[in-house]
């Protein structure tokens, strides 16, 4: 099992859940943040910090968001590591 960002955070990239990653596995694209699934540790300790409630583990998704699971997977590998410091958009 792996944890996935879901459309919530499209638009916003809060970084409260990055600061609490013990294995830097946020990486960062223009708008939203994506989970690398082959760093996160399935520790769950991002989900009550994100303050969008986007985060959710990969067999919670709801049907609505299931692109995202692909969308973390796909994406994680060529974006740049979220450090924790970028502005917040919303």
């Amino acid at each position: 099992m792996t944890y996935v960002v879901t459309s919530a955070c499209d638009g916003s990239k809060y970084q409260d859940c990055v600061a609490v990653c013990p294995v830097e596995a946020f990486k960062e694209a223009e708008t939203y943040l994506v989970i690398d699934p082959d760093l996160c540790i399935d520790c769950a300790a991002c989900v009550p910090e994100c303050p969008a409630d986007a985060i959710y583990a990969d067999t919670d998704i709801p049907d609505s968001e299931i692109e995202w699971l692909d969308r973390n997977k796909d994406e994680a590998s060529d974006l740049p590591l979220a450090e924790g410091d970028s502005p917040v958009l919303a």
